[in-house]
């Protein structure tokens, strides 16, 4: 009995000794694809680190990706802003020459057609894809986002203050706080006597003392502000709202109480009718919505991560859109104040042109080109990434190959060792291992 326990227990040691041997050699084979982890039981702080690594290496892909499609649709997005300020360069280069009293009929129509043909121009821009997306069209990206109107309409006519005027105007002397007063609404009396109003404030002055009053009010009494008794009348409550349009078009204008409003001037009770200028207008069916491209992890920054502009922040607001218009943002409210210059060219308004027209072209351009720099600065910050999330890519492949990949020299010294440790193993078996039952006999 004791003979058969003892033989059965070196047979289990043998057969055990050299199965471990075989599973060393199996285990090192595995290794032949390059890779030393095939499960968490080969290395298990290896495993877990090469886990943590690859996790980093697919965040950093997805980054990557982010930021390369980013960067690709702000270059289409920088490319048609670089030649939107082009056009609007060349648009105020055109309203000064229009400005010119030496222009007659003829000439004036040729600097209008030119002036279409580039607004036209930017509204083509606006329209810019970057495959099947519109870029300019914020969220609402799929469908296009600006159209331009075939049939003319009567929009209102604003007076665009100069850097002096808003430095005098822009002050409320009710508030003492300086506002972002840029344009007054213009308006006239049964007598053809002019006036514009603050639609922020409701205060209403004469023409004559917002185009030339005021400097002699500066010079006589040291002012640099406007103040009580400086307006002719008001008109409160008023919101831009109630009669125009985001686009400056007039909401009722087939009726009095959609074309004028009656206004206390001098304590009469005066009614005012608000000018308007026929002419076509842009519309915008975008949003004002950031699309975001993550580019990397942490908390989100939406202001950071935002890829796109949209027609707000390329055409900016006028006086029918602003904040204290009570309307939302139009989209396109310096093309639609260029098309006024374009009509105020063809009708020959010289008076308006000096007055308007040159300062209404530089903040259109002054917009766009702000705009553009902005978004400058936005893909340089990506470029910068791109470039720190490739480094970040190359140190990550680094750490998994460290912790992963088979050192093959030393993985074919291995094999020999365990390969001539198996032969050994199996010869020796052969020699003091029973070869029959009948050995035991």
């Amino acid at each position: 009995m004791s003979i058969r326990v003892s033989s059965n227990q070196m047979v289990y040691g043998y057969q055990k000794q050299l199965n471990d041997a075989n599973t060393r050699q199996t285990s090192l084979l595995e290794q032949g694809d390059g890779s030393k982890l095939h499960r968490p039981s080969d290395d298990p702080v290896g495993y877990s680190k090469f886990m943590r690594y690859d996790t980093g290496l697919e965040e950093n892909n997805q980054y990557t990706s982010n930021v390369s499609t980013a960067i690709s649709w702000m270059r289409t997005s920088d490319s048609a802003l670089v030649n939107m300020t082009a056009i609007q360069t060349t648009f105020k280069e055109k309203t000064i020459a229009a400005a010119n009293d030496t222009n007659n009929t003829v000439d004036m129509a040729a600097i209008g057609k030119e002036m279409m043909a580039e607004i036209q121009e930017l509204v083509s821009l606006g329209n810019t894809m970057q495959g099947d997306r519109y870029v300019f069209g914020g969220q609402q990206d799929l469908k296009q986002p600006f159209t331009m109107s075939e049939e003319k309409v009567k929009r209102g006519s604003a007076k665009t203050l100069d850097s002096n005027q808003q430095a005098f105007f822009a002050t409320e002397y009710d508030s003492g706080k300086t506002g972002s007063l840029r344009q007054m609404l213009r308006l006239k009396d049964d007598a053809g006597t002019e006036y514009y109003l603050n639609t922020q404030s409701g205060k209403l002055y004469t023409a004559d003392f917002v185009e030339n009053g005021y400097k002699d009010v500066m010079v006589k009494e040291g002012r640099t502000s406007v103040k009580s008794g400086d307006e002719a009348g008001e008109a409160t409550p008023f919101k831009v709202s109630d009669y125009f349009k985001n686009t400056g078009e007039l909401k009722d204008p087939k009726t009095e109480a959609g074309t004028s409003i009656t206004v206390s001037i001098g304590g009469t009770d005066t009614k005012l009718t608000f000018e308007t200028v026929e002419q076509q207008i842009v519309k915008y069916t975008g949003d004002n919505k950031g699309i975001s491209m993550v580019k990397k992890n942490g908390t989100t920054e939406p202001t950071a991560d935002t890829v796109n502009v949209t027609g707000p922040q390329i055409f900016g607001s006028d006086i029918f859109d602003d904040p204290a218009s009570g309307n939302a943002y139009s989209g396109t409210a310096m093309l639609n104040e260029m098309l006024t210059v374009h009509n105020k060219v063809v009708s020959d308004d010289h008076k308006w042109l000096v007055t308007d027209g040159q300062t209404v072209s530089d903040e259109a351009h002054a917009v766009t080109v702000e705009t553009e720099t902005t978004l400058g600065s936005r893909q340089q910050l990506y470029t910068s990434v791109k470039t720190m999330l490739t480094t970040q890519n190359e140190t990550i492949t680094s750490d998994i190959t460290d912790v992963s990949s088979t050192d093959v020299a030393q993985l074919a010294v291995k094999l020999m060792q365990e390969q001539t440790i198996y032969n050994m193993s199996l010869s020796l078996g052969g020699r003091i291992l029973p070869q029959s039952l009948a050995d035991y006999l």
